[in-house]
């Protein structure tokens, strides 16, 4: 059992920068993969970035490629989402999620945070 535990977030102006943090309880987390998803009003959730259990491999949703940086410190037990040169269009709720598989599919997460709100002012 995994529980997630965000932190991070808020209102920021276009153009802003904020970090998301997502610690985990529980054991062995250096063996999830850790994703972070995002859901803004009236649309799906969607995939935004996935970091593997040693930081090895990352992937990235194309529309934030090269603005966000995802990572990971297991010696803390949590990953981070940095959101960089943000756009009103990022608005949303984050969500980090942890699964034992590589993915960038909702459905392969099992743990999930309760997410944590980003509002980007124009």
């Amino acid at each position: 059992q995994v529980q997630l535990v965000e932190s991070g977030g808020g209102l920021v102006q276009a153009g802003g920068s904020v970090r998301l943090s997502c610690a985990a309880s529980g054991r062995a987390f250096s063996t999830y993969v850790m994703g972070w998803f995002r859901q803004a009003p009236g649309k799906e959730r969607e995939f935004v970035a996935a970091i593997s259990g040693s930081s090895t491999n990352t992937n990235y949703a194309d529309s934030i490629k090269g603005r966000f940086t995802i990572s990971r410190d297991n010696g803390k037990n949590t990953a981070y989402l940095q959101l960089s040169s943000l756009k009103p269009e990022d608005t949303a709720v984050y969500y980090c999620a942890a699964s034992r598989r590589y993915s960038r599919t909702s459905t392969a997460y099992d743990y999930w945070g309760q997410g944590s709100q980003v509002t980007v002012s124009s």
